[in-house]
């Protein structure tokens, strides 16, 4: 047997049928249309429903909830701080070793060991970042949020004000 030989098995593959090609033979006339109306017609979008507002707009696009009051921080790591040269971090000098961008809240989490003692300054801690940092010697100050209640909204209008 060869390439040129083979051929699908018998029954398996049937011709498309082609309608529309006048009333001798099945599918002739309305090629399977029906009568009459706008589907028997020409091409419609997929999706149409006559006018109706169509399922596709009627769903809502996006899911879920964005916070507009969130407060997001620069994560800094125990591991990390414990590599940082001086003894004293705070939200500038963190900044200025590039460890977090100028401006931003800084929170200190409990990932890695610290074996030397350090003053850090920072506006939040984990729990296990402050047991690390108290066990190694150091301390921990908790710096207030620069707003009083919470952060200014996002997108909002009013931020300008």
């Amino acid at each position: 047997m060869r390439v040129h030989e083979l051929s699908p098995a018998r029954g398996s593959r049937q011709a498309r049928r082609r309608v529309g090609r006048g009333i001798g033979g099945k599918g002739g006339k309305t090629a399977g249309r029906g009568v009459k109306g706008q589907k028997a017609r020409d091409t419609m979008k997929p999706g149409f429903e006559g006018g109706q507002l169509p399922l596709t707009q009627r769903v809502p696009k996006l899911r879920g909830f964005s916070n507009p009051f969130r407060v997001e921080y620069h994560v800094v790591n125990v591991g990390t701080l414990a590599g940082f040269d001086g003894d004293s971090a705070t939200p500038e000098t963190l900044a200025a070793a590039g460890l977090v961008h100028r401006g931003g809240l800084v929170k200190i989490l409990g990932h890695g060991e610290i074996n030397r003692p350090i003053r850090v300054h920072a506006h939040g801690f984990s729990a296990t970042a402050r047991r690390a940092i108290e066990a190694s010697g150091g301390s921990c100050e908790l710096l207030p949020l620069p707003f009083a209640v919470r952060p200014p909204a996002r997108g909002s209008a009013h931020t300008n004000r």
